[in-house]
């Protein structure tokens, strides 16, 4: 009981440390007032106020599109990198590969940045491409910054993959683009899936790349909000923050409810295939004693 009322205290203490910021987030967006620290009665004045402040609902709209951008591109990229590293097990370079794919997870973000400028300065100066940096460059940060992410999810679904499966399909007459679409990439579905949601809340919560590859009129969420705090938190920041935990809250809700679904059908499938094996198993001896008996 000791022990159990230990781990409770020690839970609950955690969920506490979590939650209970954003909780207070969320009460002060309806604070009348408009000192933050200061509370001055519940309203909504703020969540209207948002429709009148182009410049906040604009960084948001942007970085929404480049999260979602950048998921789909990291996903892309990443699975075909991780298929690489773990089904093209020899070929030259494939250290080295494998050190450039995973990079990104260990260098500073500053570092990153960093040289991603200069790359596009100097590709400005010679193939006169980006002529500005905008929602593209950030696009291009971000992907090469998600897909060592997405890569090592993935990598590390395929290598629990039993190729029996595949080389049964290829032994069947399937091509191997076949093979990859149609077996391949549903068994490492809930993968992508994670990898996807991972890419899109790594690009929406990014400041450092964005801060570098950026130019006028393309300031993303994280950059409006990193402003706006030096000269003191403003009530629509609360209110903008509120709606995106919101959103992420129902999107989390909704990713889990129907992936429960889906095991459970999954479950009951292969319990049926059971059932259906087992009573096949008992009718075959049932048909031989009848055929073998004596008339």
């Amino acid at each position: 009981m000791k022990r159990f009322s230990f781990s409770s205290l020690m839970l609950v203490l955690g969920l506490l440390f979590i939650y209970a910021p954003m909780l207070i987030l969320v009460i002060y967006s309806f604070n009348a007032s408009k000192l933050v620290t200061v509370w001055g009665g519940w309203s909504i004045k703020w969540y209207v106020g948002l429709l009148d402040n182009s410049q906040l609902m604009g960084s948001v709209m942007r970085s929404l599109e480049i999260a979602c951008y950048t998921a789909i591109a990291a996903v892309a990229l990443g699975t075909l990198a991780a298929f690489v590293l773990t089904r093209i097990t020899h070929f030259k370079g494939r250290t080295l590969f494998g050190g450039l794919v995973t990079a990104p997870l260990v260098m500073p973000e500053v570092i990153t940045g960093l040289s991603l400028l200069l790359l596009f300065v100097a590709m400005a100066q010679m193939i006169g491409w980006p002529q500005e940096r905008g929602i593209v460059t950030i696009w291009i940060a971000h992907t090469t910054f998600c897909a060592a992410y997405v890569a090592v999810v993935v990598s590390a679904r395929l290598r629990e993959l039993d190729l029996s499966i595949e080389e049964a399909a290829m032994d069947l007459g399937a091509r191997p683009w076949k093979v990859f679409f149609l077996i391949t990439i549903p068994m490492i579905a809930p993968s992508l899936a994670a990898g996807g949601m991972m890419s899109f809340a790594l690009s929406l919560d990014d400041l450092v790349l964005a801060s570098f590859v950026s130019g006028p009129g393309s300031t993303t969420l994280p950059m409006e909000v990193f402003s706006a705090v030096r000269l003191g938190v403003k009530p629509e920041i609360n209110a903008v923050a509120s709606l995106i935990l919101l959103a992420v809250s129902l999107v989390t809700f909704l990713v889990w409810y129907f992936s429960r679904r889906a095991e459970e059908n999954r479950k009951r499938a292969i319990q049926q295939a059971i059932e259906e094996s087992a009573a096949d198993s008992w009718k075959q001896p049932q048909v031989r004693r009848a055929e073998t008996a004596p008339v």
